[in-house]
């Protein structure tokens, strides 16, 4: 096996098994919920939704501090690696207590706004969830980070264990807590289990091998240079993100144009799909990880891995294409979906396939611009499929759910081959570079 595709597969495997591990726990988070009633679902759904939102706020410190750490360790330089460490710690304490102080002072109207400005039982419900769920954003953003640190490391299946301790944990406690005290016990349930989640990576960071030995290396640079560093590093990552997130928010308002069995149809399928974008969002992780230790160890690979990183995404995402075109009716009875639901999301799943596949590279071959520096020129590239999709989205939303999938198609192949340019001018670069070094 070549060796760079088994370091991206060794890298990417536990970060999608703890991305599973997420998502089966909000399922399930979910499913106890819903026994409170549907006041209660669309409350936790609003935090749920406001959790997304935060996730890319972290990754402004976590994804930076991933990368720059990686990039330190690739060269060897512990200084590096401890100046690194204290960038990413001092951001992470810079963007808390803002994110927490605003988010507590307006969380009634948050839950409000979200769900529609109602003086219904969910807005009292999210206040609720929300009055515990906030402040244990300081623990979220810690968990991130410690992730981020250790990842950047080549640790990627601590993280792993990490998650599966805190879903495990929170999958135990949820019937408890929710039983004795309805959504905040979901809200408790989460934090807590977290927080010994966090304890353990804090554990963990003390344990490496790589960490002990920065801890007692001066560090390259001031704090505040390490932050400026973290945040020019993670802020395009951040922004891709929440660009990303933004987009499918409004598809949702353009898929609603189509009624409410299109909606229904389109949020399962999402769902579904989310098994197959998860292991391409792993290899992106794996790929920026892998493409900071080269560099930082003076090589430059980045044509190499941008190949693997497409060859193992893609192949997966073959596979999951043929698997949802096979499975489809299946899959859309397990959720209980109706008749009419059933069908809408049958054909989605069927017609979604060159989507898939082009995502799949796309994403995958980010991994190599985040790890290079090069994640601005890739979050252009982003601002552009967005621009391009909604409008594509909202002029063929006439053909049914058909026309949203040839508008996403439509949308991803213009990234592609946006990214295919500045991926081809990356390998010039390169092997002008190495034409010089063999001169020389």
């Amino acid at each position: 096996m070549n060796a760079h595709r088994k370091q991206l597969i060794s890298l990417a495997h536990p970060v999608y098994f703890s991305l599973l591990a997420t998502v089966a726990a909000g399922i399930i988070n979910t499913v106890w919920v819903s026994r409170l009633g549907p006041a209660a679902v669309a409350a936790v759904a609003v935090a749920t939704n406001t959790e997304n939102v935060l996730l890319g706020v972290s990754l402004v410190f976590a994804s930076g501090t991933t990368v720059l750490v990686a990039h330190a360790r690739g060269a060897w330089d512990p200084g590096a690696v401890r100046a690194a460490v204290r960038g990413g710690r001092a951001l992470c304490a810079l963007v808390t207590p803002v994110v927490v102080a605003g988010g507590l002072l307006l969380r009634e109207p948050l839950a409000r706004l979200v769900l529609g400005g109602g003086d219904g039982a969910a807005v009292p419900l999210a206040v609720a969830y929300f009055a515990i769920s906030l402040p244990g954003v300081a623990v979220f953003f810690a968990q991130n980070l410690v992730d981020g640190i250790l990842k950047g490391t080549g640790d990627t299946r601590t993280p792993m264990r990490l998650a599966l301790l805190a879903n495990g944990l929170i999958l135990v406690c949820d019937p408890f807590l929710i039983h004795l005290y309805g959504v905040r016990g979901a809200a408790a349930s989460t934090v807590l289990c977290r927080c010994v989640a966090l304890g353990a990576g804090l554990r963990a960071l003390r344990r490496n091998a790589l960490l002990r030995t920065a801890a007692v290396a001066p560090p390259a640079g001031t704090t505040g240079a390490a932050v400026r560093r973290t945040l020019r590093t993670g802020l395009p990552m951040s922004a891709d993100f929440t660009v990303r997130q933004g987009g499918a928010l409004v598809l949702v308002a353009v898929v609603a144009r189509l009624g409410v069995t299109a909606v229904a149809a389109y949020a399962i399928a999402y769902k579904v799909m989310y098994v197959a974008t998860m292991a391409f969002y792993s290899v992106r992780q794996a790929a920026s990880i892998h493409t900071a230790h080269t560099r930082g160890a003076g090589g430059d690979e980045r044509g190499a891995i941008g190949r693997q990183a497409m060859l193992v995404s893609g192949t997966v995402g073959l596979a999951a294409v043929v698997l949802l075109g096979a499975t489809a009716p299946w899959i859309m009875a397990a959720f209980g979906a109706g008749p009419e639901v059933a069908h809408a999301g049958v054909l989605f799943l069927r017609c979604v396939g060159p989507y898939l596949l082009l995502m799949a590279c796309f994403i995958a071959l980010g991994g190599v611009f985040e790890g290079s520096g090069g994640a601005p020129a890739l979050l252009r590239v982003t601002l552009l499929g967005t621009a391009v999709q909604l409008p594509l989205a909202y002029a063929l939303s006439a053909l049914g759910l058909p026309g949203i999938c040839l508008a996403l198609a439509l949308a991803m192949a213009v990234q592609c081959g946006a990214v295919a340019v500045l991926f081809a001018r990356a390998r010039r670069q390169e092997d002008a570079e190495v034409s010089l070094v063999r001169a020389a």
